[in-house]
């Protein structure tokens, strides 16, 4: 296997573009090598098979949509409070449709897990760190907020991601904002319940 991590990279990005734009069956070598801009059979040598591509693209993922931890201290500046919940939803909202590739890549990984149990394991593993690492960071930060109501809203908020990236007429954008600040308020409670 060729040890270029640069690469990598840039081949793992393409197939992540690959997955948004023609979804797991279009998600071949010749079709990474070509998003890349590479030579044809460049991705066979780094990659041992189509599972190892779909591993690595599976690692890689969250890294791409994660938000930029500059702009989390930004927003985490702000004091915990309900209104700051609603704003940290709203900003995941946006997030998706700012990187929608992204996200539909995601999408088709997990569409391609149900037909693959390696996939599946590893996809569950890391949507289970992710997930729990997003549990820690709302309780460790002060936020209101039990961990029934957080994991009510991350269920609550999937969904609406499944809505925005395939069928986005379904929820307009402004019934969207209207919807998470009735997430957050009847999932936290009062202001002022923790």
């Amino acid at each position: 296997m060729v040890r270029n991590p640069e690469r990598r990279a840039a081949l793992v990005d393409a197939a992540i573009e690959v997955l948004a734009r023609e979804g797991a069956r279009g998600l071949t070598f010749r079709a990474v090598d070509t998003a890349a801009g590479v030579p044809a059979g460049t991705a066979s040598n780094y990659f041992t098979s189509r599972d190892d591509l779909l591993a690595q693209v599976t690692a890689q993922i969250h890294q791409r949509i994660a938000p930029d931890p500059d702009d989390v201290a930004a927003v985490m500046a702000a004091p915990p409070s309900r209104e700051l919940v609603t704003e940290l939803l709203r900003w995941v909202n946006r997030r998706v449709a700012e990187n929608r590739t992204g996200y539909l890549a995601m999408l088709e990984l997990r569409l391609e897990a149900t037909r693959r149990p390696e996939l599946r394991a590893e996809l569950t593993r890391v949507m289970r760190e992710v997930r729990d690492e997003d549990l820690r960071f709302h309780l460790d930060s002060g936020l209101p907020g039990d961990r029934t109501a957080v994991t009510l809203m991350y269920l609550a908020m999937t969904g609406l991601m499944l809505e925005q990236l395939t069928l986005p007429g379904v929820v307009p954008d402004e019934e969207a904002e209207r919807l998470i600040s009735a997430l957050v308020e009847r999932a936290i409670g009062p202001e002022g319940e923790k």
